[in-house]
């Protein structure tokens, strides 16, 4: 039986990229990036300059970059996703990475493949591309799922610290010290932003706008309330942790239900194109016999139609708003 290694190669290929990019990141801004670091990004780089506003203004810049880059051409896919998962990388910079994976993914496959020149050509450009993409749609969920996790900590620890007799800017100064990336340093901005004269609320509610977060909206509408009709605010956030961290729940419940159908429809959509990497590797040439008639493009691109078109519909049916 002859075995075919072209598709091992091209997974192989598309990981070491995926490693790479993540390698790079590292690299250039150094452990401080990790969303498990104990000390957040922002009081790493206060210990290394103590300008706070070259900081604060260092951090925005970071965070509003991306956005401000949705005029690159096909940049605008990536442009959300990179904000949420506030890369540090400049857009240009990320441009460079792809086009510097591209090489890399088009040496490998010029090395380990006899593929044609076009080929290598548009499979290394996606490689490269879509590289790029992966790492950062996952950084974004990765840290998304983070904020979800620490913000009902983060809004009991605002309530001790007003029933101590802190004001709010104080107890989000304080939230800003003890609690680690990704929130650490969120709040601290906010912090900062409202010590140069930006209403605090209003921070808030940017970055929930951001971040696209249910429960950071009901945060700056609870603190925009109570700035403008006045009560008691640690009552009122001690409400809201309670309620946020019901929804977690909620959301951890449904997401254990809802697990094995998902599972289900990752595998029935995965498996044709398992199927086939499998037939390619144990029998290059079992397609040998039909590949050269007039209908094995068209039925071919038809097969590929339906599988997008699974992937999509099994898609929506497990994904579960609540």
């Amino acid at each position: 039986m002859q075995l075919s290694a072209a598709p091992i190669i091209y997974i192989l290929i598309f990981l070491a990229v995926l490693l790479l990019v993540e390698g790079i990141y590292l690299t250039v801004f150094g452990k401080s990036i990790s969303l498990n670091s104990r000390v957040s990004r922002r009081l790493a780089l206060l210990e290394k300059n103590q300008n706070r506003e070259q900081v604060l203004e260092q951090l925005r810049k970071e965070m509003s970059q991306h956005m401000n880059a949705k005029g690159i051409p096909l940049y605008s896919v990536l442009a959300s996703k990179a904000q949420k998962a506030n890369i540090a990388f400049s857009p240009q910079a990320l441009i460079l990475v792809m086009v510097l994976l591209s090489g890399v993914a088009y040496l490998g496959l010029t090395i380990g493949t006899g593929a044609a020149l076009p080929v290598r050509v548009v499979v290394a450009i996606a490689m490269g591309v879509g590289g790029v993409y992966v790492w950062v749609n996952n950084k974004a969920k990765k840290r998304i799922a983070l904020i979800e996790e620490q913000l009902p900590d983060a809004v009991e620890l605002m309530v001790r610290s007003l029933r101590v007799g802190h004001p709010f800017n104080s107890a989000v100064g304080i939230l800003a010290k003890e609690v680690p990336d990704p929130l650490g340093t969120e709040f601290g901005m906010i912090a900062d932003e409202a010590a140069y004269g930006r209403d605090i609320a209003e921070c808030i509610r940017a970055f929930a706008d951001r971040m696209e977060s249910q429960d950071l909206r009901f945060l700056a509408v609870a603190v925009s309330i109570q700035q403008q009709s006045g009560g008691n605010l640690a009552e009122i956030l001690e409400g809201l942790a309670k309620v946020i961290r019901a929804r977690f729940k909620l959301f951890r419940r449904v997401k254990a239900i809802t697990a094995e159908a998902k599972w289900s429809g990752t595998f029935l959509s995965a498996f044709p194109i398992l199927a086939l990497v499998m037939i390619s590797i144990l029998k290059p040439d079992y397609y040998d016999g039909v590949k050269e008639t007039p209908l094995f493009v068209p039925a071919a691109l038809v097969v590929g139609v339906f599988l997008v078109a699974n992937v999509i519909f099994m898609k929506i049916m497990v994904n579960i708003k609540v």
